[in-house]
């Protein structure tokens, strides 16, 4: 299992936050969705247009189980995973350290550019997620261990204060 799981929406730091973390636990760093287009040979994108979101769904729950059960360093999960209920379900059922990382709209909105390789934010892209974050903020809330905002902190802070948390000793995973 993960020494750590992260998630939220996107633009709120998962990889750039899981790496530091990662690099201080001396451990591997894996973010799902990058999973997700190794197994499909694609680019999220790319699989949204030409198969549709049922299909990268359904390899995503693939991924982020076997993920959630066979790696044990940083795992990043992507924004909408935790809302397959199998994933929710292995979140809730073991003791997973799972961090919820927070963002703001004004911060994510830079992060992220709203661009292309953000299927679900293309058409009205500040709009469409604020309308996922009204869906998904309960479901990140209830299944976190610990919430940390992205907003105002760097990502080698917010790392610290995982480890700090949680009594992670930095260079090797406990």
């Amino acid at each position: 299992m993960p020494c750590v799981v992260l998630i939220g929406p996107p633009g709120s730091g998962k990889s750039t936050v899981g790496k530091a973390l990662a690099r201080k636990l001396n451990c591997a760093f894996r973010d799902t969705d990058t999973e997700v287009e190794t197994v499909a040979g694609k680019s999220v994108s790319a699989i949204f247009v030409e198969d549709g979101e049922k299909r990268f769904r359904e390899l995503e729950e693939r991924v982020v189980l076997e993920n959630l059960t066979s790696f044990d360093g940083v795992l990043a999960l992507g924004g909408g995973s935790v809302m397959t209920e199998s994933v929710a379900g292995v979140l809730r059922g073991n003791q997973l350290r799972v961090v919820y990382l927070e963002v703001s709209l004004a911060q994510a909105a830079p992060r992220v550019g709203f661009n292309k390789d953000r299927p679900l934010l293309l058409v009205n892209p500040r709009a469409q997620w604020q309308a996922l974050m009204e869906v998904r903020r309960p479901t990140y809330e209830s299944l976190a261990t610990k919430k940390f905002s992205t907003d105002s902190a760097k990502a080698p802070e917010i790392a610290d204060n995982i480890i700090a948390t949680f009594g992670l000793t930095q260079g090797r995973v406990s």
